[in-house]
């Protein structure tokens, strides 16, 4: 059994004072308060810059995760399985919610917990059903946006037109939006990247 280790404080020399012999001692400085889980998994999320989006959706699954089964750090893959299956079956998530899941449960074992575990790479992933787009006709595209005014018609517009997302669209500044070149420069989008798109103004009117 191994025995705790004992920090003793720093003596110094002895000094007397009115007749009595007085010893300074240096206190050590408190341990730091062990971070929490979730903290050190936001932490790892930043360090990777992932979206906020993204660190909000890991950190709320990685909670539930724990909730669901009342444990911690020893879980493995029965676990994991079995709480995919539980999104699966009683709450009927979708194929790219699993997959969200699993790649926050991953992140929480291998940046956060930094567990080396051959089983991660077995678990399964959903596949996410074939399905065709629905698009709409230039008709109905301008029954919805003609009702709109004010900025929420400039937003409409943009999204339609300029095909943004709409945190992007929230985020675009004017220096963005480089009308001599029919540009707009997205600034960290989506995985943290820039792109440029063209806005089609013949689709505004």
């Amino acid at each position: 059994m191994a025995l705790a280790r004992v920090t003793r404080p720093t003596e110094y020399p002895r000094f007397s004072q009115g007749g009595r012999m007085l010893v300074a001692r240096e206190t050590p400085a408190p341990e730091a308060p062990k971070r929490r889980l979730l903290d050190r998994v936001r932490e790892a999320l930043r360090a990777r810059h992932y979206s906020r989006r993204t660190e909000e959706a890991y950190i709320a699954w990685i909670r539930r995760y724990i909730f669901f089964h009342d444990k911690g750090a020893e879980m493995g893959a029965p676990e994991i399985t079995r709480f995919l299956s539980s999104l699966a079956v009683d709450d009927k998530v979708a194929a790219s919610t699993q997959n969200q899941v699993l790649g926050a449960l991953l992140s929480l074992y291998r940046n956060v917990l930094e567990l080396d575990l051959p089983w991660l790479d077995r678990i399964v992933r959903a596949k996410r059903p074939q399905r065709l787009p629905i698009v709409l006709t230039r008709e109905e595209v301008r029954a919805v946006l003609q009702p709109l005014t004010g900025v929420s018609r400039l937003m409409a517009y943009l999204l339609y037109g300029a095909g943004l997302r709409l945190l992007e669209c929230c985020r675009l500044r004017v220096q963005d939006v480089d009308f001599s070149a029919n540009q707009i420069v997205v600034r960290s989008g989506k995985g943290d990247k820039d792109r440029v798109t063209m806005p089609r103004f013949e689709t505004w009117v």
